[in-house]
């Protein structure tokens, strides 16, 4: 479900629909390490590798889409000589954006100014001439073509503000994770403790006499009309549950707010048209949501704990790593892992990661892919481990098999999968042949890999329309509830979170069906039981990998957050609700009883 990294990549592509491209397997150069005497400054993540491509997506409006085509062509196998008219590197890019700068200074400072005074000299300028309409067009002409410079100057400063910043974070997201979460949090403490004593001291003031509405009740009973195409009663009950939906109020009033606006889209036909056309974050927006979720809640922080340290256990005393992991990471994926392995007492194996992910449409479906590459690349720099990436780009996932991977025989081979495969269709939309889920997890058996990592989004839709309603209220109750518990009502990242990641999901789960369903959650026991049919076998969790996740919750987090175990699985959720659950695995036939 709502996962604020799956949207990162939103952030930097204005995506066109266009056919998807052929699976394709490609590999970038291995990542030289910096010289132990710092010649080499990979301090700067996004400087060297991200900068150009953060760059190119940024001001692509203004240089035209050349360079991103071309790029395409060089990613397919086109030569370099073929990529002349491209952005070579950050170089080109900082002197340019010096070089806009440098021209800034020349133009008044007060632009609203001149722009006014231009207005009224063109104006007076036709009056006294008799208004000769050749004349006139002429100076609007000169008008707009110098309002349409001063436009573009202003656009290109400001992709350098949002590269500046996009840069900062970026880096202190990589490099310094688990400092910057702890001091979130302890600002976010602080915040909320300052938001409760101004709570206090209005409700003294005012009383507490307004009417309570019974929110949950109308949303299920708008739900109930519409299953039955009640749309009268509908209609007229979710004209009550607006009136008392607030997208800045308390939790129950955001989520009638964003479940609101799921069933009017659902009412009108309009779901998946609105989607597909929500608002898109700016990367230094997403960069700052990101950092927020991190510090609110503790979902994303064990499920890399617990990959991280089940990977390391799995790597012991070996010297080559094999990471397949699916879906698109930004880059924030593997720094822990990066800066356990860098800090192995036998030195860091040699690391290779291979994305499987789906070709994105437009002129750039391998863009965030290798952009991703270049971010992983540095991180590994950054820790001095060796690394090498690929990605395998398949039209879809469960096609993608071990002959995909040039698995060799020497590493030691890592299947990853974090909330990807709720994605994947199941039997409510797949009649036809194998389930793709089943089919997936067929191929990871067959890869023989010495652990595939699950995290799995624990949840059930159903088959009907109400029984997902249900389902979705639920979940998104207790996420709003989490954010509520924790970060200020007035909180504008909070706000971006919710209007621009999680308000976005619960509405295509409302408002849309079939196909076009972004999200199937399925039960941790029912992967269970798809993964023994697939023929895997779950391993123990290892009380050490568990205990240590469980003392950083107790120690950092809401005292509300849950974390248990049932089943070998590793669960995590809010007020007792299971959100997500995690558990490692092996082939049936590999004899790994040491767990």
């Amino acid at each position: 479900m709502a996962n604020p990294e799956d949207f990162f990549w939103e952030a930097l592509l204005k995506e066109n629909e266009a056919p998807s491209p052929s699976p394709v397997f490609f590999e970038l150069p291995p990542t030289p390490l910096a010289n132990s005497d710092g010649s080499t400054d990979p301090s700067s993540l996004l400087d060297n590798q991200l900068l150009s491509y953060v760059s190119r997506m940024l001001m692509e409006d203004e240089m035209g889409s050349s360079a991103a085509v071309t790029n395409l062509q060089c990613v397919n196998g086109g030569s370099t000589e073929e990529a002349n008219n491209m952005l070579p590197g950050s170089e080109v890019v900082r002197a340019f954006l010096k070089g806009m700068e440098e021209a800034s200074k020349l133009l008044p400072r007060n632009n609203s100014f001149r722009m006014l005074e231009t207005v009224d000299q063109v104006s007076s300028h036709g009056h006294c001439r008799g208004g000769k309409k050749k004349n006139h067009d002429r100076d609007e002409q000169q008008l707009e073509e110098e309002l349409g410079r001063s436009s573009k100057l202003a656009a290109m400063t400001n992709a350098g503000t949002e590269e500046a910043g996009a840069r900062e974070l970026l880096d202190e997201l990589m490099l310094h994770s688990h400092e910057t979460c702890i001091k979130d949090m302890e600002k976010l403490r602080i915040d909320m403790d300052n938001e409760a004593d101004k709570t206090i001291k209005k409700k003294g003031k005012k009383g507490s006499s307004s009417k309570v509405v019974d929110l949950r009740m109308l949303l299920i009973q708008c739900a109930q009309a519409m299953a039955t195409d009640n749309q009268q009663s509908a209609g007229e009950l979710l004209k009550k549950i607006k009136q008392h939906a607030l997208a800045t109020g308390d939790a129950m009033q955001r989520v009638a707010h964003y479940f609101a606006k799921g069933l009017e889209a659902r009412l009108a036909g309009s779901g998946k048209h609105l989607y597909q056309n929500h608002v898109r974050m700016s990367l230094v927006e997403y960069l700052k949501v990101y950092k927020l979720y991190m510090a609110a809640c503790c979902f994303k922080k064990v499920a890399l704990m617990f990959a991280a340290m089940t990977i390391m256990q799995a790597v012991q005393g070996k010297k080559r790593l094999h990471i397949v992991d699916y879906g698109i990471r930004c880059g924030l994926h593997w720094p822990d892992l990066f800066r356990r392995l860098g800090s192995r007492e036998d030195g860091p194996p040699e690391v290779r990661i291979t994305i499987v992910d789906i070709p994105q449409p437009g002129f750039r479906p391998f863009q965030r892919i290798e952009a991703a590459g270049h971010c992983l690349s540095s991180c590994a720099n950054e820790f001095r481990v060796p690394f090498r990436f690929q990605a395998v780009v398949a039209a879809k996932w469960e096609t993608v098999g071990a002959e995909d991977l040039h698995i060799e025989p020497d590493e030691v081979l890592v299947v990853n999968d974090l909330w990807s495969f709720s994605a994947l269709m199941d039997e409510s939309v797949f009649c036809d042949g194998p389930n793709p889920r089943d089919v997936a997890l067929r191929n990871i058996s067959k890869m023989q890999p010495d652990v595939f990592i699950q995290g799995i989004i624990n949840g059930s839709y159903g088959a009907s329309f109400l029984s997902r309603f249900r389902g979705a209220l639920l979940y998104y109750s207790a996420l709003f509830d989490m954010l509520d518990a924790t970060t200020p009502r007035e909180s504008g990242l909070r706000l971006a979170l919710e209007q621009n990641v999680l308000g976005p999901y619960a509405l295509n789960a409302i408002a849309c069906e079939g196909a076009d369903l972004v999200e199937r959650p399925e039960k941790y026991r029912q992967w269970q039981a798809r993964n023994h049919r697939a023929g895997m076998q779950q391993l123990k969790l290892r009380p050490d990998i568990v205990d240590t996740i469980r003392e950083e919750v107790n120690k950092y987090h809401h005292k509300d957050f849950l974390l248990g175990e049932d089943g070998q699985w590793l669960l995590q959720g809010w007020m007792g609700r299971v959100l997500f659950a995690h558990s490692a695995w092996v082939p049936q036939q590999q004899d790994n009883s040491s767990g």
